[in-house]
């Protein structure tokens, strides 16, 4: 009976995976797109004292939250895109909740100034989140070739 002796990390398909997603994550358009991913979640994370509705604590404790969910997804999608691809999907599901919180979280009651911050960087992440998806499939095309 044959032992193994390595481990599936080692296996050459899988080492190869890993270098196809490295080489796409370190094309200049996806350095843009992770660093506009990270800086959208930062501004989503303080657009409660930016824009001044803080006072709104359920709206704004959901954009602390997501935001800064967000800047640690995106750091991830920089620092390892390789191992964080499949995380791809989550970004846009961010963007979708930042767009649709005033109206779930605050029932009506939201401001102006709140949808308008809310929808603008919602719809950018959202499409900045589409991005990063596509950056990850063309990780996996090639690896199909």
């Amino acid at each position: 009976m044959a032992t193994r002796t390595g481990s599936i990390d080692q296996h050459p398909d899988i080492v190869a995976l890993r270098d196809r997603y490295e080489q796409a994550a370190e094309t200049p358009q996806a350095q843009l797109l992770d660093g506009l991913t990270f800086l959208g979640g930062l501004y989503v994370a303080i657009s409660p004292w930016v824009v001044g509705f803080s006072s709104a604590g359920a709206l704004a404790v959901s954009n602390l939250v997501t935001g800064i969910a967000l800047a640690v997804l995106a750091m991830g999608y920089a620092g390892a895109h390789g191992r964080m691809h499949r995380l791809a999907w989550v970004a846009p599901l961010i963007g979708v909740w930042t767009i649709i919180t005033p109206w779930v979280i605050l029932q009506g009651a939201a401001t102006t100034g709140m949808v308008i911050s809310n929808v603008i960087t919602g719809g950018v992440v959202t499409l900045l989140g589409l991005g990063v998806a596509a950056i990850g499939m063309t990780g996996r095309s090639r690896r199909s070739r």
